[in-house]
């Protein structure tokens, strides 16, 4: 995960490299992706999808679907992206976005400290 983005001070995207890979239109194998933080609206907006409604298992490649800023040379990444994906690399990506996207205990601490402090 080199190379953050950062917003504020804020590492907002993080570097991924899938275990398998996705396998484009024109058959080139891309590997190397980026995942920024989810926003409360990418955690809301899918569950108003018919596509989740119809099927609760869809939110996932929705979510991810919004929060992948890059992955190889792929221009846009969308849903059918994502669900063309070999299901270890899913699985993969599930993990990282819970992982990036969890408070770790000295991220807690810290905002429990400046909060007593009234900062």
């Amino acid at each position: 995960m080199n190379k953050p983005s950062k917003s504020g001070g804020l590492q907002t995207e993080f570097e991924f490299t899938l275990p398998r890979g996705y396998v484009g239109p024109d058959g080139s194998l891309h590997r190397k992706g980026r995942m920024r933080l989810a926003t409360a609206m990418d955690e809301i907006a899918p569950l108003r999808d018919p596509r989740v409604r119809a099927n609760q298992a869809y939110l996932v490649i929705i979510l991810l679907s919004r929060v992948i800023t890059q992955l190889g040379t792929i221009e846009v990444i969308d849903t059918g992206v994502v669900e063309n994906m070999f299901s270890a690399d899913l699985a993969y990506l599930q993990d990282f976005y819970r992982k990036i996207n969890e408070l770790n205990p000295e991220e807690t601490q810290e905002g429990e400290e400046m909060a007593l402090a009234g900062e």
